[in-house]
């Protein structure tokens, strides 16, 4: 196994703890030498600079697999280029790509080179997922749930952001939420969705509102007001509890019949010692672990692209009915 991992960034840092522990061979890519140096500096490790098409040729053997952990606007570009180089497998941050168009890009590259993308939504992987699916298992499963994604404008917008970054924070950052609860409940069927108001940095919308039934015939709803205090949440309801993250690191339990919300204990030290959920992930990526069926795959991320496009539509008061 010789992995690749693009970027030098905040998010690679975080990479490299992982895969230091699991001492496995890789080389690193980076674009700038200003970047490679603090990153060497933070990390200790080398990085190869000129952006990936310059410094791939320096590789000393051809990557077995591939982490792209580089900014929003250059993740679909990178994955692209892997492709086209042979990488059978690759790991990219979320969201992939930003639109319906540059995700199917990268699903038809992959079927064509015969390999595996995967999205990294690392809260699938968070110690509090996988305790709640367990108890909702025991419990015979979900019967609806519900999710807020409100973001803190009042804080966002002054982050050193670029505008694509900024314009695209729905798809970049709101869909960790999205992502998790569709992940719980299954992918959406039916779906109303209501999206108003506007921010100076993000006019595609501030409020949020919709539901719908899934695949799983399971209910949901969803809202959103990022104009207003609040925060992400997801709660999923079963016949026996009803299971909240809030934060979603945290799970804590209302059981029926008791209005009392407790604190459920879970087994959390990898998401203490590393960022949450990046050491299970990284794991089942690389070693197909037992855990690997909660990755994300490009074609589940294509279908999901399409439902997110519709909710972040602004003015948009419609409904998606799939039939198949």
């Amino acid at each position: 196994m010789y992995v690749l991992l693009v970027g030098a960034g905040n998010m690679a840092a975080e990479y490299v703890k992982v895969l230091d522990k699991f001492n496995v061979d890789y080389s690193m890519i980076g674009r700038s030498e200003e970047s490679a140096t603090a990153f060497e500096k933070r990390t200790g490790k080398l990085v190869l600079t000129g952006g990936l098409e310059v410094a791939y040729a320096r590789l000393v053997e051809q990557p077995t697999h591939a982490i792209v952990a580089t900014t929003l606007e250059s993740l679909e570009e990178n994955t692209l280029y892997l492709l086209e180089k042979g990488v059978k497998q690759i790991l990219v941050e979320k969201p992939g790509a930003l639109s319906n168009e540059g995700m199917n890009k990268i699903m038809q590259s992959a079927d064509k080179h015969g390999a595996n993308v995967y999205i990294a939504y690392n809260r699938r992987f968070y110690a509090s997922v996988m305790a709640a699916s367990k108890l909702i298992k025991e419990d015979g499963g979900l019967t609806s749930f519900l999710f807020e994604f409100t973001e803190w404008s009042h804080i966002v917008g002054g982050l050193n952001k670029t505008p694509t970054q900024l314009d695209n924070w729905f798809i970049g950052n709101s869909t960790h939420v999205v992502d998790l609860a569709f992940f719980f409940g299954g992918k959406p069927k039916e779906i109303s969705s209501y999206t108003t108001s506007t921010l100076e940095w993000h006019p595609k919308g501030s409020i949020y509102a919709g539901a719908g039934v899934t695949e799983k015939k399971i209910f949901f709803s969803y809202h959103a007001n990022w104009q207003a205090p609040g925060s992400w949440k997801l709660e999923l309801l079963t016949n026996m509890n009803r299971y909240i993250f809030r934060p979603l690191e945290e799970l804590h339990v209302q059981k029926i019949g008791s209005a009392t919300i407790e604190n459920v204990e879970i087994e959390d030290r990898l998401d203490v010692q590393y960022k949450p959920g990046l050491y299970e992930q990284t794991a089942a990526f690389l070693f197909q672990t037992e855990l690997s069926d909660r990755l994300l795959r490009v074609k589940e991320a294509l279908m999901l692209m399409h439902i997110y496009e519709r909710m972040n539509d602004k003015g948009s008061e419609m409904t998606l009915s799939s039939r198949n």
